[in-house]
């Protein structure tokens, strides 16, 4: 099943684009993600309700583990679900578990959603996930996650992707759907925990890797270390031969 994950998940979200109505385009275009704003410390006083009925502050969540945080519409029809099963489907592939290791955090983008809401999706989810509702709206600000609501689809507009936290409560990094890839969510939680989680051996993984936040991906930094380490042959070989040449000027001219 591994092997078709790619192509599937290509397949549903080209679906779920072309379901869209046209008249969506505006919002679309508004949607987006602004990585000028990774770094930034997450406003922990916002209170939201979790799939209990139960006020929560965002602050409950932080200060232990590096938290994923999924901004999602449950009232999405179209990749909404699939994103957060492909989101979990690549969580299960990790040998660490949320809520043990490190914490995933559902908050709806919908300001209207309820606790009901919140629990459907729960019933759905991964154990050790927690589904929040309520107004979001400072939370995504501080994150730069950019949505809009198109009125004719009644639909929000909004990015696949899923933000990566420092346990102290700051945007690390941003992963982008589809598919989310098990080595990606590895390297961002060891990342961003800062040898919280994950043993030697990923943080010497992680030396090797270089996060790019075009793509929202870890890609290998190999070719850039041979690429550096190829331009500084040369630097020291153009060297020995611009001293070797030297030399052998002087012994001519001594020899004269």
């Amino acid at each position: 099943m591994g092997r078709y994950r790619r192509p599937l998940a290509i397949l549903l979200l080209l679906c779920a684009a072309l379901a869209r109505p046209a008249a969506a385009g505006d919002a679309r275009r508004e949607a987006g993600i602004d990585t000028a704003r990774l770094g930034t410390e997450l406003p922990r006083g916002i209170v939201l309700t979790d799939a209990a009925g139960q006020p929560r502050a965002l602050g409950d969540f932080l200060g232990r583990r590096p938290v994923l945080l999924a901004p999602v519409d449950y009232h999405c029809k179209n990749i909404c679900g699939f994103t957060l099963a492909d989101l979990f489907a690549a969580l299960q592939q990790l040998d660490w578990a949320p809520g043990r290791d490190y914490d995933v955090l559902v908050v709806s983008i919908d300001p209207a959603a309820s606790a009901e809401d919140a629990a459907a999706a729960a019933r759905r989810g991964l154990e050790g996930v927690r589904f929040l509702a309520g107004d979001a709206s400072e939370l995504t600000a501080a994150i730069g996650f950019r949505y809009a609501y198109d009125a004719e689809s009644e639909q929000y507009a909004h990015p696949a992707a899923v933000a990566v936290v420092t346990p102290d409560g700051r945007l690390a990094r941003w992963l982008y759907g589809y598919p989310f890839e098990p080595a990606d969510l590895r390297l961002a939680l060891t990342e961003a925990g800062g040898g919280s989680i994950g043993t030697i051996g990923d943080r010497l993984w992680l030396l090797c890797h270089a996060y790019d936040p075009t793509t929202g991906k870890y890609t290998a930094a190999v070719d850039q270390l041979l690429e550096a380490g190829g331009g500084l042959t040369v630097l020291l070989l153009g060297g020995f031969v611009l001293i070797a040449l030297r030399r052998e000027g002087g012994r001519a001219r001594g020899d004269s």
